[in-house]
């Protein structure tokens, strides 16, 4: 195993324990599913340069834009969460009500 399949693969799994394990609020949450996001990414940006496939070049820029989509829903869904329960604690929410 190579060492930069080791710091992606320890990158994504470090934030999927966050996400597992530290979930109280929902900032946390979210910067843990940039993490695991962006490990993605750079994941994506090797592998071409590993196998010497160029084809796959635009598949890391469609992942990054996915990714900016998914953070900007997420920071909105925080703040419309903040505003209406008027925290973002996420032990107080429950879905049942929301």
């Amino acid at each position: 195993m190579s060492i930069m399949h080791f710091s992606f693969c320890s990158a994504f799994f470090l934030g999927l324990t966050g996400l597992a394990f530290h979930r109280t609020h929902l900032l946390s949450a979210l910067l843990c599913l940039e993490g695991m996001m962006l490990s993605l990414y750079v994941g994506l940006s090797m592998w071409p340069l590993h196998l010497s496939l160029f084809s796959f070049s635009l598949v890391p820029m469609l992942m990054l834009t996915f990714s900016a989509c998914e953070a900007g829903t997420g920071l909105a869904l925080m703040i419309a969460t903040t505003r209406t329960h008027g925290t973002d604690n996420l032990h107080n929410l429950n879905l049942l009500q929301c």
